[in-house]
């Protein structure tokens, strides 16, 4: 069992957010293979399916991304996976809209969200795909740079990465994270357009 958790806030006034590009890309994986989010028993909302003989959970939190953690804890927990099986979805202010960068392990990077699941889960090493959203704001005004939207002509550009992102997700579910690092490494080598 492999697990896709996005990072995102709840609540239609965040949806197409920069912090919630963790939940466009779960949602755009959902469509794909026509799967629908339920509510859990713990505080997350969920959808599973298989592909080919690999089953899998998608997981979005119901807490604000600063606890996103809770949710984490919570799947592991339940499911008894190794935090290696689970693959944390996440926006980047240190990346240029569209690049994406998938490490095995690491630290937070400044992120709450991911600070929150580094402390619940007693680990760093656990998968992430990060997905850089930029870093065009003003000093002190990070908080209302990653809760603005993104803008139309943002979202054209960046709908490949996207796409890209839940192609490396399928990777992750069908050959863990050695296989996804193996095809983003080889989307890079074939990137002509410097998204990845």
């Amino acid at each position: 069992m492999r697990v896709i958790l996005g990072i995102g806030n709840t609540g239609i006034r965040y949806e197409d957010t920069r912090h919630n590009i963790g939940f466009k890309i779960l949602d755009a994986f959902a469509k794909r293979y026509k799967l629908k989010f339920h509510p859990s028993k713990g505080d997350y909302y969920y959808a599973g399916s298989s592909i080919k003989t690999s089953p899998f959970i998608l997981v979005k939190p119901v807490t604000y991304v600063n606890l996103s953690g809770i949710a984490a804890r919570q799947i592991v927990d339940e499911y008894d996976i190794n935090v290696t099986e689970l693959l944390v979805v996440s926006d980047d202010v240190n990346l240029p809209p569209g690049k994406l960068r998938v490490r095995n392990s690491g630290g937070d990077g400044g992120h709450n969200g991911l600070a929150s699941i580094i402390y619940h889960l007693c680990s760093k090493q656990f998968p992430r795909l990060r997905f850089g959203i930029g870093n065009d704001f003003e000093t002190g005004s990070m908080p209302d740079y990653v809760l603005s939207k993104f803008s139309k002509d943002e979202m054209s550009d960046i709908q490949t990465s996207i796409d890209d992102s839940t192609e490396l997700i399928e990777k992750f579910i069908l050959s863990g994270i050695d296989g996804m690092l193996a095809h983003y490494s080889k989307m890079n080598n074939s990137s002509t357009n410097n998204s990845i």
